[in-house]
Order: structure tokens, then C-alpha cells, then sequence
């Protein structure tokens, strides 16, 4: 995948309407209260929000959130097949859960951070959102209702492309910096691009340069750190990886699937016996193209899944019956620790151990200061690996942090990001 895309700094946008694309989709308080609970993702787009005004842009910015469904019959059939009984389920209900996910609360944040009112469409496509972007001046900022209230966005449907590439009009631009949303062919992140010329904002740009650098020019030794529960989401970035890097280390549960695989004890620990030989391909895999594949030697196990836990060390593969593996051990952690100090580039998916319990975070947190003190470039392919590192404090000793879980693993993997793809190259 070419990773050299035009940015906004590569158009002119002044006086023209801009549709840009972003990842509004933050987490709000359970109770209903409409209270956003972290608004990381709406600063993450503020530089290039800023950028556009200040060139004279009226901005159509644009974003999903959370997963609406945007009819009551296809509400109704997904609340039966979860088990609800038919006469619970109600128009009522399915208009709430819609009014959950409005965009109202995100306007007002972003308003505030802006310092400037941002103009709220009551809808994505319809009347109210053409009349509001007709009369969008330069220097305006606007923000369309839930994407997916249309029911066409997640299908990628041409015709809700070509009416939200409209808003723009004849001499549009549409600009995308939702790298969270960039791996799905959505018709707000991929098939708009078909209707207006595409370029990326800051943030996805910044996504561009560090991730893709790293896949295809690395500063070497490049060591990857794969973590998290399953060998078989990470198949890809795996075999990817393999390809490109020097050292592979391995922890999280996955890494019992290759300790069983090599003939070793798991006791209770989380194992996928239908990917033991893909594990063994992967060991040979590393040893015939001299990739260094690091695997736990010693790990924590518990006698059951809870926080209070008893636990103790053993040798990996020697972990009885009644007990399962949910951290790296202490020789691990200096073996893992060690293999970053003298990197180049580390880059860093998925979590050592079951980091949410206190009593099994060490593994998770000595790496993370681990690529806290090195002079290597470190990228964290977000989802739980940022979440690690943001709650252990060692988020701003990091060269990069990814906005997009789903999006960074699909990227390490070397799959083409439709969200990407299509925005014109350099």
C-alpha cells in the first residue's frame, strides 16, 4: 500500500467547503446523562479543525458513533436474537437507544474546545443538513447527526456517498482523519472519495509517517511486542511481521498456544488448540529467515481468574491442572526488557498479562517503562497496549501512539486500509 498521501496542506481549501471525516465515536457516562467521559478523541482532531478554519474553509466535519441501528424492524431482530422477549421491545426503546448516540454532546465539547460555535445538524443528509451546509460561510464549522443514522453508511451504499459529498458542493474537498474508521469501506470514510478529491488531515497523516515508516522503513533492530489473549487475531500481523522484523516477542495468552504447541503443560490457561501448528509454522517460520522468536520462559499463574488470585511462579510449560497463566514471569521481564534496550524501533500490540488485575500487571508495566527509557522509536498500535500505557503514566515517553485499534492491527498486517486508499497520492 502506497503510504505517500496528499494532506490539506497539499490543496486549496480557501472558501471552500470541506467535508472532513472524523472519529468523534468518545465514550459517554452509562446513566444516560449525556456526559462525555474522555474527550481524547475529539482534541486528537482539533490541528487539523484549526488548520482549515485559519485557511478559510467552511468545515462539514462528520462522524459515527457508537453502533445505532437505524431501523426499528432490524432494532427489533437484533434485540430478539440476544434472547429479549418480543413484547419488551418497543419503538419507544429503539428511539431512545438511538437519542443516546446523537451528536449533541460532542458539539457542545467541541464547541468549548474550539472556542467557537459549532452549527448542529438535526440529521446527516437531510433537509436540515443541506440547508445549514448551503449557508456555511468560511470560517464556519458544522457537524452532521450520527453517520450511521443512515443506514447506508456501514453498507457503503454510493448514493449517501454522493449526497454527503454534495454538501460540499461542485468545488468541495473531503478531508479524512478518522484513522479509528479508516480499515472499513464505509460510505463516510471510503466511497466519498469517489465524488470529491481525498486527502488526509494531520492525524491520519501522523498514523502514515509513523506506522507505515515502520513497516517499510524501519530504523533498525525493529522489534515487535505481540501480547493479547488470541494467536488467532494476530495470524496477520504475525506473518506480516516475519517479514520485516528482527525480534518477534510474544506474551499475553496467546503465548500459552505456542507452549502447548512445543509439547509444554497449560493447565487451565487460555489455549486454541486448532492454532498449536500454525504456532509450530510460525517458530520454524522465524528460524528459517533468522527472526528472533521470543517466547516466555517462566510465567505467572493463578488458581483462578480474579483480581485476589493466589499466585506463584513456574517454568513456562509447567503450569499444573487448576491453574492458568496470566502474567509473564520475572526471568521473562528482563528477557523482554533486555530485547528492547538496544532497539531502533519497537513497535508494541496487545498487553503481557491480565494488566486490569494490579496482581498481574507487572509484565505489562516493565515493558512499558522498558520502552519508556529507550532511544528507539516506540509505536503503540492502540486498543488495550494504549490503554496500558496510558493508565500505568508512560503515554507521553512514547514516540507514537495509535488512535486505531482495529485500523493499526489491519496496517501491521499489510492489508490496504480502504480509508486510505483512497485518498490521492503524493
Amino acid at each position: 500500500m502506497n503510504y505517500n498521501k496528499k494532506t490539506v496542506k497539499d490543496v486549496d481549501v480557501k472558501g471552500k467547503k470541506v467535508l472532513l471525516r472524523c472519529d468523534f465515536n468518545v465514550p459517554m457516562a452509562k446513566d444516560g446523562s449525556g456526559v462525555i467521559t474522555d474527550d481524547k478523541r475529539i482534541r486528537a482532531a482539533l490541528p487539523t479543525i484549526q488548520y482549515l478554519l485559519e485557511q478559510g474553509a467552511a468545515v462539514i466535519a462528520c462522524s459515527h458513533m457508537g453502533k445505532p441501528v437505524a431501523t426499528f424492524d432490524s432494532y427489533k431482530k437484533k434485540q430478539l436474537e440476544k434472547g429479549k422477549d418480543e413484547a419488551s421491545i418497543t419503538e419507544e426503546k429503539w428511539k431512545k437507544s438511538l437519542a443516546e448516540l446523537r451528536m449533541e454532546p460532542v458539539a457542545k465539547r467541541l464547541s468549548e474546545l474550539l472556542g467557537k460555535d459549532v452549527i448542529l445538524a438535526d440529521d446527516v443528509v437531510g433537509p436540515d443538513a443541506q440547508a445549514k451546509a448551503a449557508a456555511l460561510k468560511p470560517g464556519e464549522i458544522m457537524l452532521l447527526q450520527n453517520t450511521r443514522f443512515e443506514k447506508g453508511e456501514t453498507k457503503g451504499d454510493p448514493e449517501l456517498a454522493k449526497k454527503m459529498a454534495d454538501l460540499a458542493g461542485a468545488d468541495g474537498v473531503y478531508v479524512s482523519d478518522a484513522f479509528g474508521a479508516v480499515h472499513r469501506a464505509h460510505a463516510s470514510t471510503a466511497v466519498v472519495a469517489n465524488y470529491l478529491p481525498a486527502v488526509s488531515g494531520f492525524l491520519i497523516q501522523k498514523e502514515l509517517d509513523f506506522i507505515g515508516g515502520a513497516l517499510a522503513n524501519p530504523k533498525r533492530p525493529l522489534v515487535a511486542i505481540l501480547g493479547g489473549s488470541k494467536v488467532s487475531s494476530k495470524i496477520g500481523v504475525i506473518n506480516n511481521l516475519l517479514e520485516i522484523a528482527d525480534t518477534i516477542i510474544i506474551g499475553g495468552g496467546m503465548a500459552y498456544t505456542f507452549s502447548a504447541a512445543q509439547g509444554g503443560k497449560v493447565g487451565d490457561s487460555l489455549l486454541e488448540e486448532d492454532w498449536k501448528d500454525y504456532a509450530n509454522d510460525m517458530v520454524k517460520k522465524a528460524a528459517d529467515k533468522g527472526v528472533k522468536l521470543l517466547l516466555p520462559v517462566d510465567t505467572v499463574i493463578a488458581d483462578k481468574f480474579a483480581a485476589d488470585a493466589d499466585s506463584k511462579v513456574v517454568k513456562s510449560g509447567e503450569i499444573p491442572d487448576g491453574w492458568q497463566g496470566l502474567d509473564i514471569g520475572p526471568e521473562t521481564v528482563k528477557l523482554y526488557c533486555d530485547a528492547v534496550a538496544d532497539a531502533g524501533t519497537v513497535i508494541w500490540n496487545g498487553p503481557m498479562g491480565v494488566f486490569e488485575f494490579e496482581k498481574f500487571a507487572a509484565g505489562t508495566k516493565a515493558v512499558a517503562e522498558a520502552l519508556s527509557k529507550t532511544s528507539a522509536i516506540t509505536i503503540i498500535g492502540g486498543g488495550d497496549s494504549a490503554a496500558a500505557v496510558q493508565q500505568l503514566g508512560y503515554a507521553d515517553k512514547m514516540t507514537h501512539i495509535s488512535t486505531g485499534g482495529g485500523a493499526s492491527l489491519e496496517f501491521m498486517e499489510g492489508k490496504e486500509l480502504p480509508g486510505v486508499a483512497c485518498l490521492l497520492d503524493k
